[in-house]
């Protein structure tokens, strides 16, 4: 008997972590300009290229499956999290080639610079054809590839601004002390002067052990935190006192000379006792 015509596909993978409207707009267009009989989401147990993610993988497909999963013609398939660890493009595609015809890889131009290095390029190369959703900021050099097509999305949110959206204040600086404590920061405190009339929502005041611990503290928050969807705008550095400015927080590090000194409690302390003070009509 003959097998059934394969079902022609492409395979849309990423860690989807989260998911977000953005990636909902990359597979609407490929629906649109593709003329394939399904899309199959694919998220990462661990994408290869990192150590870790905000997300668990149950979360991450519970969430894909809650944006996409209503959609015709699109399937999230749970193969890479059933895998249990970082599984590469090229053993997913052997995967669906068993039950469809994969005709394109999906993925986004921030893909690009580092493409040649997955496992098994030359081999993906030669058996699909690439679609790059575009990304602002993002050059398409595509110098490397045997076939392509260009998907133009408009849109460009990144996973990061969507996680720390999905953060609130109190589990960012949740965060933040706790990473603080883990390089052993001392007298860790956290103020919150969302009602009172000052230039952040948010301040953190900690204790350094002096020398360059202040830098490393600064440094280990930045190098934890930024991948996580937080933003460091400004970090002012001096010998006794590091300030971070992340928008809407203010983490300032001192030496404990330098925080006697400058009595920043006693002034954080009185603008929100005074704010306090004026809500009950005293």
């Amino acid at each position: 008997m003959f097998k059934g015509k394969q079902e022609t596909v492409a395979l849309y993978g990423g860690s989807f972590d989260p998911p977000h409207i953005g990636h909902l707009a990359i597979v609407e267009e490929a629906l649109k300009s593709l003329g394939i009989n399904r899309l199959i989401v694919v998220p990462t147990f661990l994408n290869p290229f990192k150590t870790d993610s905000h997300h668990s993988p149950d979360e991450r497909l519970k969430q894909s499956n809650k944006l996409f999963g209503k959609i015709p013609k699109v399937l999230v398939d749970d193969y890479e999290i059933q895998e249990g660890k970082a599984t590469s493009s090229a053993k997913t595609l052997r995967h669906f080639q068993k039950r469809y015809s994969v005709k394109y890889i999906i993925i986004g131009a921030d893909n690009l610079d580092s493409i040649t290095k997955w496992y098994n390029f030359n081999w993906l190369n030669s058996n699909i054809t690439w679609v790059i959703a575009t990304r602002a900021g993002y050059k398409l050099d595509t110098t490397a590839l045997q076939k392509f097509k260009i998907l133009k999305v408009e849109m460009d949110i990144s996973s990061t601004e969507i996680r720390r959206k999905l953060m609130n204040l109190d589990e960012r600086i949740d965060r933040i002390v706790t990473e603080l404590d883990n390089k052993k920061a001392e007298e860790i405190e956290a103020f919150n002067l969302e009602k009172v009339d000052y230039i952040v929502e948010r301040v953190v005041l900690a204790n350094s052990l002096g020398g360059k611990h202040a830098s490393s503290l600064a440094q280990h928050l930045k190098d934890k935190l930024k991948p996580l969807g937080e933003e460091f705008l400004h970090i002012d550095e001096s010998d006794d006192w590091v300030v971070i400015d992340m928008g809407d927080i203010l983490v300032h590090i001192m030496s404990s000379e330098a925080r006697q000194t400058y009595c920043m409690e006693e002034f954080l302390m009185e603008i929100s006792n005074r704010k306090s003070n004026e809500e009950i009509g005293l």
